[in-house]
């Protein structure tokens, strides 16, 4: 929630007419301090375009590999098949 300049200006107002100037300052320093230490927090944790750009694309260079990996194992499968069945035929053709 933001305050305007002048209801920000009133609040000080009143609290410096009870606290004291110097404690109301230290006040609104503290309070200035720990949002800025808050919005620096958020900005750290929130990710860019940039950062979703990456991990888009690492995801679909992952994702080529796995499938580059999968095909590779799928031929040599099935030559392995084409290999044994062949190898069963011929037992079969020479008795």
């Amino acid at each position: 929630m933001y305050l305007e300049a002048k209801e920000t200006a009133r609040l000080y107002t009143l609290l410096s007419d009870k606290l004291g100037t110097d404690t109301t300052e230290a006040m609104f320093k503290y309070i200035d301090n720990k949002t800025e230490r808050s919005v620096e927090a958020t900005i750290q944790t929130l990710a860019t375009k940039d950062d979703l750009a990456k991990v888009k694309y690492d995801l679909s260079k992952e994702i080529s590999e796995v499938k580059a990996n999968t095909i590779k194992w799928m031929f040599i499968f099935w030559v392995g098949q084409v290999g044994a069945t062949l190898a069963i035929i011929l037992v079969f053709l020479k008795k």
